[in-house]
């Protein structure tokens, strides 16, 4: 039987194929593993249908960012079909088509309480499904059913593979707007965090953007979504700057988690600017500031930490976006099977693409 175009979970195989890390070797494998266990009374069996690789994978397969101590599945950007659903599971069924958030909360400390579950020290970031849970580099996976989202019929399972990544954006975009249309803006990174910014950017209406991104191959994917948009090189940004000391600009998005870059920024932000830090650092990385400029032009820095409760936002930017902003080839994305995780980790790594996603759809 089929749902949706993806197989029920098998019942006699009990075997599934996914990609393991094992932390203490810092070492990826494609292993054959016992399907996940039946769903209890709150649970959900998803069959994954695609599942991408973050730039915080890249950063737990180097071991810059912390993660289970155990062997974990890594993946926590993924979609696919319900295929068995615990007794006391009401909002979904059997082949609905799903979007998963992998973040959580214990909902009983002041943090979630006060609606800041992402906060969480007994749950949020350290139980990630996907960094602390097995996660969707696998074919199928077990997840706790409030953190499952039904996709409405108009969103495909290739679009919602990026729900996650977008509704991180979706948080941020709260904590920075208003943002008025014809401020300058300057997107630090052209990876897919940065490729995604741009196209919500000029969803919204804004023109006046610059992209800055070292990497040729990325600054020539960038063009794909012909945007318009100033797309340059950091030496040419700095170039600009030593010939007009005014050019500046309202707004600087990190998307590279690179913290030197993020401390040049500083320097070309408008009085009353503000400096967004999206991408995700080293936990080891520092930058300087000085104290003096933050006070003298009234900068702001916002920081921005994965998701909350911006899942439906990110669905309803789906919506919006559409095939415009969301073609997997204009936006630099390449579709990998499981096998072939080790050629999308090198495609990644030089720049070729700006993110691969393991397709698993039948």
């Amino acid at each position: 039987m089929r749902l949706h175009g993806l197989p029920v979970r098998p019942s006699l195989d009990r075997i599934m194929e996914a990609i393991q890390f094992d932390p203490e070797n810092r070492k990826l494998s494609l292993i054959k593993t016992p399907l996940p266990p039946e769903p209890k009374k709150n649970e959900v069996v998803i069959r994954v249908a695609y599942s991408g690789i973050c730039g915080t994978d890249l950063h737990i397969v180097e071991g810059t960012y912390p993660c289970r101590k155990m062997p974990v599945i890594l993946g926590h950007e993924f979609s696919g079909v319900v295929t068995s659903v615990g007794c006391d599971v009401t909002h979904l069924r059997q082949g609905d088509n799903v979007a998963v958030d992998p973040n959580s909360g214990c909902l009983t400390c002041d943090a979630c309480h006060s609606g800041n579950y992402h906060h969480c020290s007994n749950g949020g970031v350290d139980k990630i499904t996907g960094i602390y849970q097995d996660g969707g580099w696998a074919e199928f996976c077990l997840v706790p059913a409030d953190q499952v989202h039904k996709l409405p019929k108009n969103i495909s399972l290739q679009q919602a593979g990026l729900t996650e990544p977008l509704s991180c954006i979706a948080h941020g975009w709260d904590r920075i707007t208003p943002i008025a249309v014809g401020s300058r803006i300057l997107i630090l990174g052209a990876g897919i965090i940065g490729n995604l910014w741009a196209s919500i950017l000029h969803l919204q209406g804004h023109r006046r953007v610059t992209v800055s991104e070292p990497q040729e191959a990325r600054r020539n994917l960038l063009e794909k979504l012909e945007t318009g948009f100033d797309i340059i090189t950091p030496e040419e940004l700095q170039t600009r700057r030593a010939k007009d000391s005014s050019w500046g600009v309202d707004l600087v998005i990190d998307c590279s988690g690179y913290a030197p870059a993020m401390e040049e920024a500083l320097a070309l932000i408008n009085p009353g600017g503000t400096l967004c830090i999206f991408g995700v650092s080293s936990p080891k990385a520092t930058m300087n500031v000085s104290p003096y400029l933050l006070y003298k032009n009234e900068l702001k820095i916002v920081a921005v930490k994965v998701n909350p409760f911006s899942f439906p936002k990110a669905l309803g930017w789906i919506d919006a976006m559409g095939s415009r902003y969301l073609d997997y080839e204009k936006l630099g994305i390449k579709a990998y099977s499981l096998s072939q995780y080790e050629e999308a980790l090198q495609a990644l790594k030089e720049g070729r693409i700006a993110k691969a996603m393991f397709k698993l759809e039948q």
